[in-house]
């Protein structure tokens, strides 16, 4: 079990930071929000389309940038995934195949991916990580126009993120004791955050083989 008695609410415009060292299950969590896991106990409720970013860009890497991004906009019906990507100062990189894009530069067009998804809530695992100074602040003010129109974000980062308004969530306050009854050091209990995503009670195990609703 990696966590329990979590319960947090977001509403439009809000933006939540879950904080915590490498392997504590900030990732597992986005995963339970998405719908990609399920909770041994609990449940989660959402309204709203989802966007996730992880580890995987969910783009061809055989393909150039640009038709890679242009695959995915036609199936989400939009048409702007070139000044998507001149936010992203990623215009110069249309015609590289995703392969050879550099770790910088495969979160943006990640990034550039999760805002052409026009979708409500924004599922970010490490979204500065790999980035430099500019691009960071690049990425955090891309966020700050998403709640500022509304829209929700969810950031797992072990780095700071400089967003006004941010709200907090160690989840290293979650993890359960040990049998013994003995913790991890730093860790404990404690208490969650202001979401139209609900997430109550929510330890969590992999879905069993099929999936299934949370």
């Amino acid at each position: 079990m990696l966590f329990r008695e979590l319960s947090l609410s977001l509403g439009g415009g809000a933006a939540l930071h879950i904080t915590g060292a490498n392997g504590v299950g900030k990732s597992s969590l986005l995963r339970l929000l998405a719908g990609l896991l399920r909770p041994y106990a609990g449940s989660v409720a959402t309204d709203g389309a989802i966007a996730l970013m992880d580890e995987r860009p969910a783009l061809d890497l055989n393909m150039p940038l640009g038709r890679a991004l242009s695959f995915w906009s036609r199936i989400d019906g939009t048409q702007d995934d070139g000044e998507i990507a001149a936010q992203l100062a990623l215009g110069d990189l249309l015609d590289v195949p995703v392969r050879y894009l550099s770790t910088g530069q495969r979160k943006r067009a990640t990034m550039a991916r999760v805002i052409g998804q026009r979708a409500q809530i924004w599922l970010l695992d490490e979204p500065l990580s790999g980035l430099d100074e500019a691009s960071q602040g690049l990425v955090i003010g891309l966020v700050g126009e998403h709640t500022a129109s509304g829209g929700i974000a969810v950031i797992a980062s072990h780095q700071p993120f400089a967003l006004e308004g941010l709200q907090t969530l160690a989840i290293e306050q979650f993890v359960p004791p040990l049998p013994d009854g003995e913790g991890i050091e730093g860790w404990g209990n404690g208490g969650a955050v202001p979401r139209d995503i609900a997430a109550s009670n929510t330890p969590i195990q992999p879905p069993p083989q099929g999936g299934g609703d949370l």
